[in-house]
This record gives structure tokens, sequence and C-alpha cells, in this order.
């Protein structure tokens, strides 16, 4: 057995050697980043002493700096065998100053609120605690990581590639001699994610090593880089448009965004262009663009493939709320699983951030007079009902201003709902919606647009609304079951049966405006008996029950009525359902459980990605008709049937994630083509696999799939690593709608001789599989096209949803009508 030491104590000279290297490093990365001497910089690569604080006891010094890569976060650690620990910048989701986690604010005392901050990272990780040695000390720990954050997360593509493929060339270069020998070429290309055979590796060591001295250095690295990041795809592109000249003049770029990304441009716009997006200085004072520039631009993000229109709230907001798709979570408090992970505040804050508009608080009565939110009859911690209050109010409306709906399970006595009730009234104050709004009885929704910055409670009733105008006109209700029960779900009834009726406080129940709790009874019952306010939560047994065998009376019903659905009580692990089938049946608050990544919560975050992530879509017209037809089950014909053929190339990626830190870890691609909407549009394709490189791995592969009803499809892209042993591992992913793919806005005649070789060869290879079908297509030499979206760069998502830096998938797609 090896022993176990810490490393030697380097001399002196070696030690001003070390610091030499790594301050050349440090000037590398900070220009790449474009921070050259940045004061916030200086400070966070200087660091200092930090508190860090784990428990009322646990209280300890930690020595806190920035490394010379400018990503890397070091904490030197006081344990004689324990090596010391890091943490990425790009992990961080964000800084907080003062005492705003449940760790400081029971940890620490309030005298201390100005000299502590928090980083809170995106994985599901604790966060990071600490106090700094005075209030200056602590603003500017924020104000620097901030900065850092901000500007790593603003770099553009070009940017991201050369500062993470620096970082790995630093990292390969085991004894920081600024040169690379054939083994740490090797090392750095697994570092990269990539495996290559040794006759290559010594063929790409020989074309580099110009000085032949058996290391690689200076310009030699600089060819070994320009070799590895060559994209021999974009490269066909480019030169289809440069041609002999091998940059493109303005009209060149102008004949490339009509032809293929069929936008409207004019030439002061390529110009404009050029100008912003080419880095050569010499090309941009002869107003040219290079590869590079081009480059840079596909990247730009309205460029990609969402439709930039979309990133911003872009749909008519003054419809009644009903009429809205509302981005739900289901036990919101819970971080982990249903029966023994921790509740927590935290919880809410992330599902608001991410632009949740309706979140639930399952009520208990607590110690000393005050409620508790935690999952019942379970070992689940628990928090104050007012702590979860305090932080909904404070993030509620950070990502959008629309209503956040409060739904609450309660199971508390008539006093603490009191509490409850006077928490809710006294922390969110006037935007506590207590009232209708108006003068005389409501008959329907209002819209998001009139409750903009206003919290809806979802509860029982003691009455009904109209009682507010006429008291004498309706009693109190008997019907007394909480949220969770009212699903009548056959194989609970018997336990439901033994469950306690709850008393309401009159105070509680007057809160309850729009959203009034009531058991379900049938769909002739709600017709008949039930005001519009008036809404049934349903377990996804029963809801997806509902929706394949009594679709389009479902959709009837939330035509005039809210709809909830949540997990099964089963899932103790906080898995999901599928949400699509619900929002087909035009169900507006499908909860799902945020905690858990998953397939399911990846087309939740697509569904919601757009709008300006409001956390509300508009349901499309026949999801919005009383008299409607459609029925996505039967799907017979209806202004929703306009039969669209999707066609996508995917070409290639770059700079995929390692599924593992191991050297020897190399993933195995291959992308999956989802499409998710009513069952004739649902359907999967998927590439061939390339083997051991998750750095630049191509494709070129073609899919077509037939969409009936576009406004509910979901595009997702799936990369994962293949395995034929233990089965393939999530890699990366994007989900989008189908109507939100950018589109080219010219007019949809695209002659033959506009396009690239490439995609000449794809409609060829189309129209041999597809004579019979498509032979409408073509007009003379001509393609109709009802969109165009062109070549495209798809952005990736790790598993929390959050934005992989650097890596990108290539794509191109088109959508045709066959009608």
């Amino acid at each position: 057995m090896p022993c176990l030491c810490k490393e030697p104590k380097l001399s002196t000279s070696e030690e001003l050697l070390r610091r030499s290297r790594e301050l050349e490093v440090l000037k590398m990365n900070v220009q790449l980043i474009g921070l050259d001497d940045d004061m916030d910089v200086q400070f966070l690569r200087e660091g200092g002493d930090l508190l860090k604080v784990r428990s009322v006891s646990w209280k300890k010094n930690r020595y806190f700096r920035l490394q010379e890569d400018c990503k890397t976060m070091w904490r030197e650690s006081k344990k004689y065998f324990r090596s010391h620990r890091t943490f990425s910048i790009d992990d961080i989701a964000v800084v907080r100053l003062g005492r705003q986690t449940e760790g400081l604010k029971e940890y620490t005392d309030q005298k201390m609120e100005n000299y502590c901050f928090s980083i809170v990272f995106k994985e599901h990780r604790k966060n990071l605690d600490l106090i700094a040695t005075s209030e200056e000390k602590a603003k500017q720990w924020v104000a620097s990581l901030q900065k850092l954050i901000v500007t790593r997360k603003n770099l553009n593509q070009q940017q991201k590639t050369e500062h993470w493929i620096f970082s790995c060339l630093h990292k390969a270069d085991k004894n920081k001699d600024s040169r690379l020998s054939m083994s740490e070429v090797k090392d750095f290309l697994r570092l990269i994610n990539i495996d290559v055979d040794d006759s290559y590796a010594d063929m790409l060591f020989e074309k580099c090593d110009r000085s032949k001295s058996g290391y690689l250095s200076g310009e030699e690295i600089k060819l070994f880089y320009d070799l590895l990041t060559y994209r021999e795809e974009i490269g066909v592109i480019f030169l289809e448009y440069a041609r002999s000249a091998g940059v493109m003049k303005p009209e060149n770029l102008v004949e490339f965004l009509q032809n293929e990304q069929r936008e409207m441009i004019t030439l002061a716009d390529a110009h404009h262009i050029i100008e912003t997006f080419e880095p050569d200085v010499k090309a941009k004072e002869k107003k040219v663009l290079t590869k590079d520039g081009f480059l840079i631009y596909l990247h730009h993000p309205d460029a990609l493939i969402l439709n930039p229109e979309h990133k911003e709230v872009y749909q008519d907001m003054s419809q009644p709320l009903n009429h809205y798709f509302i981005s739900s979570s289901h036990n919101t408090y819970l971080m982990e699983d249903q029966l023994k992970g921790p509740s927590s505040t935290e919880a809410y804050i992330r599902a608001l951030v991410q632009g949740c508009r309706c979140v639930e608080l399952d009520c208990w009565d607590g110690s000393d007079d005050e409620p508790v939110v935690y999952h019942g009859y379970t070992l689940t911690s628990k928090i104050l009902f007012k702590d979860a209050i305090k932080a909904i109010k404070e993030y509620a409306f950070k990502t959008s201003e629309y209503p956040v709906i409060l739904s609450l399970e309660n199971h508390c006595s008539v006093e603490q709902q009191e509490v409850m009730a006077h928490h809710m009234s006294s922390i969110l104050g006037s935007a506590l919606l207590t009232s209708p709004l108006g003068d005389g009885m409501p008959k329907n929704f209002p819209s998001p647009e009139e409750l903009k910055g206003k919290f809806l409670i979802k509860a029982k009733r003691l009455n009904k609304l109209e009682a507010i105008y006429a008291p004498e006109v309706v009693t109190a209700d008997d019907s007394d079951v909480t949220e969770e029960e009212e699903s009548n779900d056959e194989d609970e009834l018997e336990e439901e049966t033994k469950k306690k009726k709850l008393k309401l406080a009159r105070e509680l129940s007057n809160m309850v405006i729009y959203c009034k709790s009531v058991h379900f009874n049938g769909f002739e019952d709600a017709r008949k008996n039930l005001s519009f306010y008036e809404m049934s939560s349903f377990k996804e047994k029963k809801a997806f029950t509902l929706a394949e065998e009594s679709a389009n009376t479902f959709i009837s019903h939330n035509v005039d009525k809210l709809s909830r659905t949540y997990p099964a009580g089963s899932r103790t692990d906080s898995t999901n359902y599928n949400p699509v089938p619900l929002w087909n049946a035009g169900c507006q608050i499908v909860a799902l459980n945020f905690q858990k990544n998953c397939d399911d919560m990846d087309l939740n975050q697509g569904k919601f990605l757009v709008n300006g992530k409001s956390g509300y879509i508009l349901k499309p017209a026949y999801l919005r008709k009383r008299d409607t037809e459609f029925d996505p089950i039967t799907l017979t014909r209806g202004e929703w049937l306009k039969h669209k053929t999707f066609h996508i190339m995917i070409i290639s990626a770059q700079q995929l994630p390692k599924i593992n830190n191991k050297k020897s870890s190399i993933v195995d691609p291959l992308v999956k083509v989802e499409l998710h909407g009513v069952p004739a549009d649902t359907s999967v394709k998927e590439t061939r696999v390339v083997e051991n490189n998750g750095f630049n791995p191509e494709w070129n592969e073609n899919f077509q799939f037939d969409v009936y009803v576009p406004e509910l499809a979901l595009v997702r892209f799936l990369i994962e690593d293949h395995d034929s042993t233990s089965g393939n591992e999530f890699v990366a992913q994007y989900t989008i709608p189908l109507n939100s793919l950018k589109m080219g806005k010219l007019d949809s005649v695209v002659p033959m001789s506009f396009l690239t070789r490439e995609a000449i060869d794809f409609f060829r290879n189309y129209l041999m599989r597809n004579a019979a079908q498509s032979a409408h297509l073509l007009l003379t030499d001509s393609i109709i096209l009802c969109s165009h979206t062109g070549y495209r760069h798809v952005p990736l998502l790790d598993k929390t949803g959050h934005i992989i830096p650097a890596a990108a998938l290539f794509v191109h797609a088109m959508i045709v009508d066959v009608e």
C-alpha cells in the first residue's frame, strides 16, 4: 500500500518558476475571456479567508482563490490526507449577498447579515454558506464572482472553445514547461473527449512538429489547435459562397442568408454583420467575412434554432387565465424523494426561477403555533410555512411577472389556518388577490395580463364566490377533503373513507377567489353545477384515463374550467409522468416533480422555453372553443389538421461533455430526434453511433417526420453515449416547440440552384424514397417550402436543464407544407 502524504514542498527557485508559468497561463486566460487587468479577477486570484458555515457549532476558516484558468475556484483543505477541493465557476447558479439561505438564517446571528453570502450551485448539491471578514469584503466577493459568472456566460462560441481547449492543453502539460510531448498530446485528446489510434495521433503530431524536436510549442500548438477545430462542414458551406476568394463579401453573405437561411436581409445588414462578428481587424477593414467570423455569426443567439422573437413574450396575454398552459410544480418544497428527503425553501426558489407559476404547499400543524410544510406521514424534513411564503414572495417575479398560484394542501387545525392566513396577508401584502377584479360578480377568469404581479390561492372555500355579492344565496360547503384527496381513484377509495374531514378557517377560505378546489363528480355534474372558478385535481391515473377515453369531453371541460393533474403517490422517488397527453387534452396545470431530472421535465422545460419564459403558453384556438370537435386520439379533420413534413439533417456536434471524469472515458455519441405531440405525430429517429469521439463527431444523416398537429408538437434532440451492455447514457438534450423553430421570412419557393450540395443531395434522396408522395414538391427546377430554417446550431443542456458551455449540435432543417 503506498504511503499517504502531502506533496513535497518546492524549493524557492521551483516555486518562482511555478508562479512565473502560472502568470503566463493567467495572462492568456484573462485575454481569452476579455478581462485583462480586471480588478475583480485580481481580487479573486489573490483570494482570502472565509468562514464556512455548516451548523451552529461547525464554522471553519477556509482559504479560497481563483485558479489561473479563470474558471476554477480552489479551496484549501485543512485535513492532512485530503486533497484541496475545487469547483467550477460554470457550476454556480447564483451568488447571494446576506443571510438568504436556510443554513445562514438558522446558524448565524442577524447582526452578521452584511458579512454573509452564499454560493448556490446548479446541480442538487449543498449551498456554500460563507462569512467574510468585513462587509466590504463580502460585497467584493459577491460582485467579483457575479462578474466572472456573467462574463463567462456571455462569451461567444469561439471564445468558449478557445478557453476550454487552452485549459485542457494546460492540464495535459504535466510538467508545465509550455511544451507538449507525444504522450501529453494523447492525454490532451482524451481530455477533450476524443480517442484516436496511435497512427493518426503520430501523423497529427508529426504534421505539427515542424521543428522536429519531439515537442509541440508556440506556433506548433496553434497549428495543432487549428487542425483540431477545423470544421469541414462549415468549410463546405462557406466556400460555396466565398468561392475562390476565400472570404465572403457583403454580396456573398446576402446570397447565403437569402438562399440558405431564407432571411430578409439587405446589403446594409450584411455590412453590420461583418462589422459585428468579424474577429480579424484587417478583414473587417476590407469589409469581408472570414470563416471564423462566419462561424461566430452562426453561433450567435439570434442565429440559433430557437426563433429569437419567441424568447420574449409574443403571445396574446389578455385571454382568460384558463386559456393558457401553466408551468406547475408538485410537492414543490421537496429537494429529492417523497419519503425521506429534505424539504427546503431553496426548492421554491429554484422552481420559481425556472418560470414555474403554480407551486404547492402541504400544510400541517407545527410546534409553537407555527404551521409547517412537509410531506405528511413521511420522514421528509419540515420547513416553516412563513419561511416558504417569504421565499416565494422574494423570487416569484424575478423570471416572470405573470401571476403565481399557491396550491394549498391544507391539513391544519382552524387555529393554525388562521396563522397561515395572517402570514400570507402580512408577507404578500397587496400582491395577494383577496377579492375578484372589477365591480360585480365575474363571469370568467381575468387574464394573466390583468393579474401581473399577483398571487392567487388555490384551496377549499366554505361557500360560493357569489356569496360575496349575495350572502343569502349560498351556504357553506360540507365537502372538506383536501386537494390530493379529490381524485376519486378507485384503488384508494377505501383509504380515503378513513380520512377525517377538515374544518376551514373563514380567514383562509375568503382568500380563495378564482381557484376553488372541488371534488370531481363527472363532466356532466361539472357542466351543470360548477361555476367557472371551481376546479378539480386529478391524480395521474384518472387524468390519463379521461384523456384517452373521453378526450374531447375533457377538452370541452377545460375550455370553461381549470384542471390540475399530479403524479401518483406510488412515485416515491419523485419520478414524473409524460405531460404531453394531458396538454393535448387541454389541462392547464400539469404539475410535475421539478426536483427530478428526467425526460418528462425536459419536455416541460421545452414547452415553457418560449413566450419569454413567462410560465404561460396560450392554448391553440381549437382548445379554447366550447364547441370544439378536436380529439387528439381520433384526429378528425378540422382547423388543427395542418399536415407538414419536418426534414432534419443531423450534421455534427461539437465539444460534447464527458459522462465521467475518467481519462479513459470517451463518449460514443448518437443522436435521437424525438417528436412529441398527438399520438399520430409521436415518433423517434436515431443516427448511427460515432465511436470514441465526443469532440467533433459527424453524422450527416437525414430524417423525415410527418406532423399533423404542429401547434402541439415538441422536437427533442437527445444525445446519448452508446453502451450495448448496460444501456445508453444521457449526454445532452434540447427541447423546443416545433412552431418556435427559427423560420426564414422570404417566399416559400426555393430554386434548386440556391441550395448547397448537401441540401440538393438531401432532397434527391428524399424524392427517390418518396417519389409518389413527393412529386408535388417540384415545380420545374424549384422546391415549394412552407418554412425553411436552414443551417442552425442547437444549444445543448445538461441533465439539470442548464446550458453546456461550448457544446452544440449542428443541423439543417426545413418544414414542408404537404397540403
